[in-house]
């Protein structure tokens, strides 16, 4: 497994290579300037230990009220009050981190990149237990009724015990031998645990039993070569009104339904980002970065936007009546719901957040320094970024 993520971490790097190189991969859309549609007004920056530094981590904060709790890859883990920007504490757990966090009650659950599942207190972040399982967790676990489930990225689904960590039941899926470096996290919904593999199923499980209660394939591999058959499910999973949405790389996006597995509609797609999804419309990126706004109930498109083509952008967050996403260079870019149309952008640590007057060269070198790998979170009209080294920075949105 370890070989497989190297292998494709390579095959990325050289795809994403600078346009000085001689392949012939097209390099990312540059930006335009554009006048914002309204007031963006940076309230404050701060710095929150390493990020996920040179690692493809994709180590979301968490917003609890005015608390941002916040993991590096180093293990450091730091809980702080927005509206002043106070430390109430910060932890080493002293492992390096694979997942993001999760919230849930009064506790912080994460896995590690040797095979941990660890509980902190909220409050103080006291280590409460931890649990081997049987790979790197690079996923969040989901958390309810009691229990924790966390995915493996050797395929392997854990069921534990909230309260102390104790093993309830486990599945493993066969994997193929590369995949993509990631894994789509967990779902509970109601007593059922949705969970995603990458061989391009997904599957639905008993919570309290684990007994599989249906299986679907998002994907089936296709081609000769290794790369053309990599089928991974590594977005995350939407569940909305009973239905369950998903997308593969090479694949397809589905909607299905939780409680028979019955594939309501389905379409061709490829995306390892994600989707948001509101009453309406799916905003769903492909991978190559273009935005897509589909029909909740049939999946047709309403609208399309290549503005940030091959950015490299983030899983689509929903603020307002605004779909917004971050991109390789450090910019957050804000999009109507109705229509696509760009409006607004800002730049994490940026002089000039309308006009980005990028050096044509610098633009292409995917600068690690500024890329945003997560959504942003919000907090009424706040909108608080992080760049990969830990950089966050907090904008007061006035919309109209």
């Amino acid at each position: 497994m370890l070989r497989s993520i190297l292998s494709i971490t390579i095959i990325i790097v050289l795809l994403s290579s600078c346009s000085s190189s001689l392949s012939p991969v097209k390099p990312p859309k540059s930006l335009t300037k554009i006048d914002n549609a309204f007031k963006i007004n940076k309230i404050w920056s701060f710095k929150i230990n390493e990020g996920a530094s040179d690692k493809y981590l994709k180590l979301s904060p968490v917003l609890d009220g005015d608390i941002l709790y916040n993991v590096d890859h180093r293990g450091m883990i730091t809980a702080i009050r927005i509206t002043d920007r106070n430390v109430l504490w910060e932890t080493n757990i002293g492992r390096e981190i694979g997942s993001p966090l999760t919230l849930s009650g009064n506790k912080l659950y994460l896995g590690t990149s040797d095979g941990q599942v660890i509980a902190l207190n909220k409050e103080d972040g006291q280590q409460l237990w931890s649990v081997d399982v049987s790979s790197e967790v690079l996923s969040a676990p989901a958390v309810g009724k009691g229990y924790v489930i966390v995915r493996c990225v050797n395929g392997e689904l854990f069921a534990l015990k909230s309260q102390n960590g104790e093993k309830v039941w486990k599945d493993r899926q066969i994997i193929p031998s590369l995949t993509l470096r990631g894994t789509s996290a967990p779902v509970i919904y109601n007593d059922v645990v949705l969970s995603a593999f990458d061989n391009g199923k997904l599957l639905a499980y008993n919570l309290q039993t684990g007994r599989i209660l249906w299986e679907r394939s998002i994907a089936e591999a296709r081609g000769r070569s290794t790369l053309e058959r990599l089928v991974d499910i590594d977005a995350e999973l939407v569940v909305s009104d009973d239905i369950i949405y998903a997308v593969a790389f090479q694949g397809k996006v589905a909607a299905i339904a939780v409680a028979s597995g019955q594939v309501i509609w389905s379409r061709d797609f490829d995306s390892y980002i994600g989707m948001a999804v509101d009453p309406y419309r799916i905003y769903i990126v492909d991978s190559n970065s273009e935005m897509l706004a589909l029909d909740k109930s049939n999946g047709a498109t309403h609208w399309k936007q290549d503005a940030l083509l091959r950015r490299s952008v983030t899983r689509p967050l929903l603020h307002s009546n605004y779909v917004l996403l971050g991109d390789l260079n450090g910019f957050i870019h804000w999009f109507r719901r109705d229509t696509g149309q760009l409006v607004a952008r800002v730049k994490i640590d940026s002089f000039d957040s309308t006009n980005p007057s990028l050096d044509e060269e610098e633009d292409l070198k995917y600068p690690k320094s500024r890329d945003i790998l997560t959504a942003p979170v919000t907090k009424e009209n706040v909108v608080i970024a992080l760049d990969r080294h830990g950089n966050a920075e907090a904008f007061e949105i006035s919309y109209p």
